[in-house]
């Protein structure tokens, strides 16, 4: 999951258009998958740090909880109906989305293609 974390990292780096749309963004999220906590830091629309959790010390602005099997389905080439985005991944059931709602939503394109840069682009490439 950290790998995959990281790569969209560099992904993120290297797509002009998604730091332009995030150049405001300035936040701290948490994607919590299972029993695994990750603080991704954003600041001007760059992931500037990706922090293994859990930590009752580092706050975040909202959080996205998932299971890994949703997340690599959400992270196919061409997911599923419903693991096609991080509110289909609520809407049936295999998601969570808590904290500051008005900031995903001001923020909610970014966030969304940012959570896509984890899909794998190449049959070659699979999520880790």
């Amino acid at each position: 999951m950290l790998d995959t974390l990281l790569t969209m990292q560099q992904r993120l780096n290297a797509t002009p258009h998604l730091l332009r749309l995030g150049r405001l963004f300035c936040e701290t999220v948490l994607i919590e998958v299972e029993d695994q906590s990750f603080y991704l830091q954003f600041r001007d629309g760059h992931l500037v740090s990706v922090t293994p959790g859990p930590s009752s010390k580092t706050p975040w602005r909202f959080a996205l909880h998932t299971d890994t099997a949703a997340l690599e389905a959400f992270w196919q080439p061409l997911p599923a109906p419903g693991f096609h985005d991080i509110f289909g991944l609520v809407k049936i059931g295999r998601g969570r989305i808590d904290g500051d709602i008005l900031a995903l939503v001001k923020n909610l394109r970014f966030f969304k293609e940012f959570m896509a840069l984890g899909r794998a682009t190449d049959s070659r490439e699979q999520p880790a």
